[in-house]
């Protein structure tokens, strides 16, 4: 059994245990979005399921995309665009942005407690959580700059 069928697995056991019916469609977007390295949007999901799924509707798709993060299957990034992305890694890590092509990847990190712990001392905050974002070129965008040169 693979990596992704592993995480497949224990994602439909957490929806079973939520109470949540696994309709075709659901199982679809988690698989996908579990083998998607590329946090994609709900517009992006529909176009790669349409195929295998003439009848869904993108409504259907942000239907499920709610469901898996209301049970935490799923996160929802959002960031400077209109657009939300879905991440199926709920665990701690950071995200580098690419101010070109905005390509999302993931980058792992000791998390900052210490600064949440410093910001509560400081300001009498309760803090629930932070959010770090890092913003550059991703390698395929310098490419093309570099080309254009």
């Amino acid at each position: 059994m693979t990596v992704s069928d592993k995480k497949l697995r224990e994602a439909i056991n957490t929806l079973k245990d939520s109470g949540v019916r696994i309709t075709p469609q659901r199982h679809a977007v988690l698989e996908y979005l579990l083998n998607s390295m590329v946090h994609p949007t709900a517009d992006e999901i529909y176009k790669a399921l349409e195929g295998k799924f003439p009848n869904m509707s993108v409504a259907t798709v942000y239907n499920n995309l709610r469901v898996l993060r209301e049970i935490g299957l799923v996160r929802e990034l959002t960031y400077g665009d209109a657009s939300s992305r879905f991440d199926c890694n709920t665990s701690e890590h950071y995200h580098i942005i690419c101010d070109d092509c905005g390509k999302i990847v993931d980058f792992h990190y000791p998390t900052l407690h210490e600064v949440e712990s410093l910001a509560e001392q400081v300001t009498g905050f309760d803090i629930s959580h932070h959010r770090m974002e890092i913003y550059g070129k991703c390698e395929d965008c310098q490419q093309v700059e570099t080309q254009k040169h």
